[in-house]
Order: C-alpha cells, then structure tokens, then sequence
C-alpha cells in the first residue's frame, strides 16, 4: 500500500466517450464449469454488439430490488503497482459505462478517507454481490491482495461468487485455492474479458431473484 496516492494520480478513468469505446467488441465466452456462467455463443454464430441495448432479462436483473439488497455489484480486488490499476480501472470503466450502469468498487476511489483499511475492505466485499479478482504478477505479491482473496475464500469456499481474473499470468503461477473456479483470462482481449465479467454479473444477479422468488413461494405454501 506504499505510495498509493502517489501511483494513483498517475491513472483516470475513461470519459463516457471514451468508455463506450473500449465497449467494442464481441462476446464468445468459452464453456464454463460455473452454475451461473454467461451463455456461450458458438464460433460460427454471430454476436451483437457489446454496445448494444441490454435485454429485457438484462433490464429486469438490474431493476431487481434484491440487486439494491447489497451496495456494489461487484468488489474490484487489483494491485496498486502500475498497470494493475490501469487496468481496473479500465474494467470499471466498462462496467460502470451505459447500458451496463453497474456499480463496482474500488478501493482508492470509494473507501473513506482516513478508515482503517482492513475494516473498509472487509465491509466493502460484505457489501457486493460478486468479487472480481484480478490476478497478476504483482498481486501474488501484494500483501493486501492475499489477505483479501482468503476473505473471500473464508467467505464462501468454492462459492460462485468469485470470479478470478487472469493478467498476464501462466496457468503453472495460479493460486492453488483458485485453479478449479471458472475464471476469464483478460491477457489477449481484454474487452472481451470485460463483457464476459458484465454477463457473469447480470446472470448471477438474474439467479438471485429467481432463487428469491422460488424461496418465497415455498414459504407461501408452508403457511397454507
């Protein structure tokens, strides 16, 4: 965490100009082992752009209340060194950009000035829906990088909840706690990675309220 402040102005975020477009792109997500993977979309197959309008299941994901039961969709775990946060901040910027309007985290924009950084942190994954980790060279060396990916293993093992992001890495240097999660390598195209964390997001959020739903239904017929 040395040298926060000053790594950090070094960085900004893209002007909604300029995130719509790093949102260029297509999506083709490979086939995944997760209960809550975005569909896959075959070779051959054409894709829409990741401009495009959200689908109505999209739409109704995120206007969910049950989305509004957690303050961030997604807790953004990175390295402060250099490109690290380059590009989280870069995978923000997508995510947060319309039609997505997700909302993220991340530590040096949205903790409180003078807290604890344990404590914000801690509170900050209480508080999201998913956990993003981005996991590079540098954050195998972070130690703030460690601590919270083994929260978040502590939180919830094996839970679908995280979404390992591979930077730059080979598979031989992957955390031993995370090399049977579905993960998104981000090392070749980085936008596709992004639009495939967007669909990870809207599909769990989707789950979410259909769980919900299912849950509440069974509770109405237990009372009859």
């Amino acid at each position: 965490m040395h040298g926060w402040f000053q790594r950090i102005s070094k960085f900004r975020l893209f002007s909604p100009a300029q995130s719509e477009h790093v949102a260029k792109g297509t999506e083709n997500p490979n086939t995944s082992v997760s209960s809550f993977m975005p569909p896959t979309a075959s070779a051959s197959s054409p894709t829409s752009p990741l401009g495009a309008p959200p689908s109505p299941s999209s739409q109704s994901s995120l206007s969910s209340l049950l989305r509004w039961s957690r303050k961030y969709d997604v807790f953004v775990c990175y390295s402060s060194v250099g490109k690290d946060c380059q590009e989280a901040l870069n995978l923000v910027a997508f995510l947060e950009a319309s039609p997505r309007g997700l909302r993220c985290f991340l530590q040096h924009r949205d903790d409180c000035p003078g807290g604890a950084t344990s404590t914000e942190l801690c509170q900050a994954m209480e508080d999201s829906h998913l956990w993003a980790l981005l996991i590079t060279p540098d954050f195998l060396h972070d130690d703030w990088c460690q601590y919270m990916m083994h929260l978040a293993l502590a939180e919830g093992p094996m839970s679908n909840r995280i979404i390992p992001l591979y930077k730059n890495l080979p598979r031989a240097d992957y955390p031993h706690e995370l090399r049977f999660f579905w993960s998104i390598n981000l090392s070749q195209n980085p936008e596709r990675g992004y639009a495939r964390v967007n669909m990870t997001l809207d599909t769990y959020l989707s789950e979410l309220g259909k769980n919900t739903k299912t849950h509440n239904c069974n509770m109405e017929r237990s009372g009859r």
